[in-house]
């Protein structure tokens, strides 16, 4: 046997460096699970597993190749041998593989090229999945260790999900690839129990859908992706349901394709990441192996209408003695829906209310190479352009905003949103030392967005207004650099405290670009004949008013921020975290955050975990500048109201101040249980106190209101809306994740996942009115507006999931039940609720031969709706069913797939 092949590593060999093979022999047989005393040094990873082995007296399996290009920050303490293997092979990509009760073998996937990482890369996780070459004749089929160790939530580079300080949903690629959904929000949406998705977007923001977490807001939910702040979409939700005045990050725009994993930290982590992470933090993991893949999708709704097709093809390379290139991409087109009923003004068939027709494409990779012995150069990054385009509410043949000269049928403006988006990250990542490790960073992207109509008029204009108009463009750049350096130190306890320390800077710019001036300015044309003969028409596009040059211009921000992190584990069983942040903003000032967590595993099996912590969230530049006018139903007609910046003469007139940041209280506390084999459960209950939430008002209207508009120059709207920081909220909730997972005989390999959340937000304190809206009797945060964050998201979602397979075949049944939502219009009478309801996902798969694939599933198989709205407030049939469902309106969704691994 050669020195590359496979051999029981002798321990004197190894030491002497000769070519013979060598190994550690147990001195007695021992289990996996036994405790023992380790006392393992940062070293060698070769060196690591001769010592675990001589400590634990298990027999290692292992290629000399596969293992010396590595090193492990070791570990000390009194814990299983298992626990032991994977925090010393924490951050590398090797898999333990059992292959006896006391020998255990440890090997690269088969699909990995040779990779130095020169313990540099955190975020790779053990892999898990596809089938290792065969380690010997007549041994047991491998048995993997499926639980990761996390890089979310902690600096520490040897923590597992059920380790940590705080709950941490981990999502494998093997999870995603049996979801049965296509795009990464709908992934995290069907597999997360504490995630809803939101689908209620209208007008300008329709193409973004968003997530909400723990019940909060989608921009209270910081992004990231390989460890490194997503950006914002550019566009803000003017009229958006429960995403009213949010611009969190578009996660449409990263190929599903690409992911390796995903982290869901359920815990307020503003004190480690900063801005945004109030209700948690989503860690996007990338691909950097040699695999490859290519798959196509077809389907169809059980209406027959909503054809989609998605079209992805991976593969991964390895170059040089230690590079890789990960390329993704991936193409995409998505059929409307019509989900209307008859115009009730008209008794025509003729809205076009439902899904939007969207196609794109998508473009990621992960790329590294060794910089020397102890460096790495790596960069990151993703391209996407998007088109969808949807149809508004219809308009009649008599309205003030038609010209029958146009249209003399009435029409329905055709809305088309354009997307392009680009971030790309690089850095160098390394080890000055074994207990000193740095990473300098930098990251940008810009996020366009334009916005134009066709079937539309200015009806001001008259006959001679064009019918396809150039509304504007929003723009968003960000520019984010990192320097983080962490330290192990030996402090005498049971492991070494895990020091870090680092600053961010982050310049932030946002830009509105006016539309073409038929798109927003004042014909004054005014009919002699007709129905509207001698009124004024409606001035701007119809659907979405062009941004008119007064409110173009390009703003920018810039912040500042420093914080360090400690990680302790005083002795087995009792670890404890504390993190704290200094922020220093360019437009508002500065800010401090802190977090202590603390976990106690009295028993082997058994912890107790706990967090609280204090977060903010900075206003984003959309929502101190953006400003533009959407045309909604006001008191039952069809007309423009604009959104007005607070620092603007109308919105102050109206009793606007600056906006400030959302100030946040986190506690949680929770319990995880894995002293049964094959068994994890979790239990987390929390409470988020969130101040000066920052709140899109109500639709201010009448005398007061058009007075003020007037006086400041504003002649085209019929009222208005601005953000302010009026009100405090509490949120209160409870996880529970509970996973199976156990092979029953012949009949294969199940998987038994039962996960559930509850939530209720309540409104703690809303501001005083200021004297101006009090005097017209006018309010800022109404029923309707409290009832968006109070009852417009499930307050209960559960999950039930049983996934099998046996040879060539598997199978994937869900069943998810969400909670009733409530469209909050001021009284029980006229509120709408939409009731609970249970949706089925099913998707079969049968390996053909190696390699290829063949799937057919369904998502939401019985073909569920959601409950249809009264005449009364269905928008005259434009709004068949009740659209705060967060599984939308479009039914059933049917499909096929074809898959190929190479």
């Amino acid at each position: 046997m050669s020195k590359t092949g496979m051999g029981i590593c002798l321990l004197t060999a190894l030491l002497a460096g000769t070519s013979t093979p060598s190994f550690a022999a147990a001195a007695s047989a021992q289990s996996l699970s036994d405790i023992h005393n380790f006392n393992i040094p940062p070293q060698d990873m070769g060196q690591a597993l001769v010592a675990l082995s001589k400590q634990s007296g298990i027999s290692l399996f292992f290629r000399y190749e596969e293992v010396n290009s590595y090193r492990t920050s070791g570990v000390r303490g009194t814990l299983p041998t298992d626990d032991a293997l994977r925090r010393i092979l924490s951050g590398t990509n090797l898999e333990i593989i059992r292959t006896g009760k006391d020998s255990v073998a440890i090997a690269a996937p088969k699909s990995r090229g040779k990779r130095s990482q020169g313990g540099t890369k955190a975020y790779p996780a053990l892999a898990e999945g596809d089938d290792t070459a065969d380690m010997g004749a007549g041994r047991p089929p491998a048995e993997r260790n499926s639980e990761p160790i996390i890089v979310t939530g902690t600096r520490s580079t040897n923590r597992t999900a059920t380790d940590s300080l705080a709950p941490v949903d981990v999502i494998s690629k093997a999870d995603l690839q049996t979801s049965g959904k296509q795009s990464t929000r709908d992934l995290l949406g069907t597999l997360v129990p504490s995630i809803n998705v939101s689908n209620d977007g209208a007008g300008a923001s329709f193409a973004v859908k968003t997530l909400s977490l723990r019940g909060l807001s989608g921009d209270q939910l910081l992004v990231l992706v390989n460890g490194k702040r997503r950006h914002n979409t550019a566009t803000i939700f003017i009229n958006g349901g429960t995403q009213n005045g949010q611009s969190p990050p578009d996660l449409d725009l990263i190929p599903s394709n690409a992911i390796s994993r995903i982290e869901v930290l359920r815990d307020g982590a503003a004190a480690q990441y900063g801005s945004d992470a109030i209700a948690g933090v989503i860690n996007i993991i990338l691909k950097d192996d040699t695999s490859g893949n290519a798959m196509m999708l077809g389907g169809v709704t059980g209406a027959g209408d909503g054809v989609q097709g998605r079209y992805q093809l991976d593969k991964g390379f390895a170059f040089g003695n230690s590079g890789f290139l990960h390329l993704s991409a991936e193409g995409y087109m998505q059929g409307r829906t019509s989900r209307s009923g008859i115009n009730t003004l008209v008794n025509e068939d003729v809205n076009m209310g439902g899904q939007p027709q969207v196609w794109g494409g998508n473009f990621a990779y992960d790329a590294g190479t060794s910089l020397g012995d102890s460096f790495e150069f790596y960069s990151f990054g993703t391209i996407s352009k998007r088109t969808a385009d949807a149809y508004l509410t219809y308009r009649t043949p008599g309205a003030v905003n038609n010209i029958p000269e146009l249209f003399p049928n009435g029409y329905s403006p055709h809305l088309y949103v354009k997307d392009f988006d680009f971030q790309v990250a690089g850095g160098i990542r390394g080890d000055l030392s074994d207990t000193l490790h740095v990473d300098l960073s930098t990251t940008y992207s810009r996020d366009k967005v334009d916005y134009s109509e066709t079937t539309t008029l200015n009806a001001s204009l008259g006959p001679d207004s064009p019918t396809t108009l150039y509304i504007g463009s929003l723009t968003s750049t960000e520019w984010t650099s990192n320097l983080d350096v962490t330290k192990s130190l030996e402090v005498g306890l049971a492991a070494p405290m895990t020091i870090s320390v680092g600053a961010e800077y982050r310049d932030n710019g946002f830009r509105i670009g006016a539309g073409e001036p038929d798109s927003y300015i004042n014909g004054g044309y005014v009919s002699t004949t007709g129905l509207n003969a001698g009124a004024f028409r409606a001035v701007g596009s119809q659907g979405v008013t062009g941004f008119p040059d007064t409110s173009a211009g390009t703003w920018h921000r810039h912040n500042w921020s420093a914080y360090i992190n400690i990680e302790q584990t005083i002795i087995d069983g009792l670890d404890f975290g504390l993190a704290g942040r200094h922020e220093d903003y360019s437009d508002f000032g500065t800010t401090n955050t802190g977090k202590a967590s603390l976990r106690i595993e009295p028993v082997h099996g058994f912890a107790i975990r706990g967090t609280a912590s204090t977060g903010f969230r900075a206003p984003t530049l959309q929502q101190e500048h953006y400003s533009s006018a959407s045309t909604i139903n006001v008191n039952g007609q069809l007309l423009p109201v604009s959104a007005l910046p607070v620092d603007t003469e109308a919105a102050i007139a109206l009793g606007a101040e600056p906006l400030k940041p959302e100030k946040s209280t986190n506690f949680s506390a929770g319990i995880v249980f894995t002293a049964i084999p094959k068994l994890t459960l979790t239990v987390d209950a929390y409470q988020v106190k969130i101040r000066d939430r920052i709140l899109l008002s109500q639709t201010l209207t009448g005398s007061t209101v058009l007075q003020v508009l007037n006086d400041a120059g504003i002649y085209s709207s019929a009222g208005g809306f601005y953000f302010s920081n009026a009100a405090d909220t509490r949120t209160r909730g409870l996880d529970i994740v509970g996973t199976y997972k156990t092979p029953i005989g012949s009949l294969g390999d199940f998987s038994f996942t039962l996960s559930a959340n509850f939530n209720k937000t309540t409104f703690t304190h809303i501001d005083q009115l200021p004297d101006v809206l009090a005097d017209a009797g006018l309010v800022l945060i109404g029923g309707t507006r409290e009832g968006d964050f109070t009852r417009g998201t499930p307050h209960d979602k559960f999950i039930a999931n049983i996934n099998w397979s046996s040879g060539p075949a598997s199978l994937n049944l869900r069943a998810t039940r969400y909670g009733e939502v409530t469209w909050v219009l001021g009284s029980p009478t006229t509120n709408q609720t939409n009731g609970a309801k249970v949706l089925i996902d099913l998707e079969g798969s049968y390996e053909i031969r190696d390699g290829i694939k063949i799937s057919a599933g369904a998502n939401n198989l019985l073909n569920t709706y959601p409950d249809k709205l009264p005449a009364a407030f269905a928008a005259s049939g434009f709004l068949k069913y009740n659209f705060y469902s967060p599984y939308g309106v479009s039914g059933g969704f049917y499909y096929g797939k074809l898959t190929f691994s190479f």
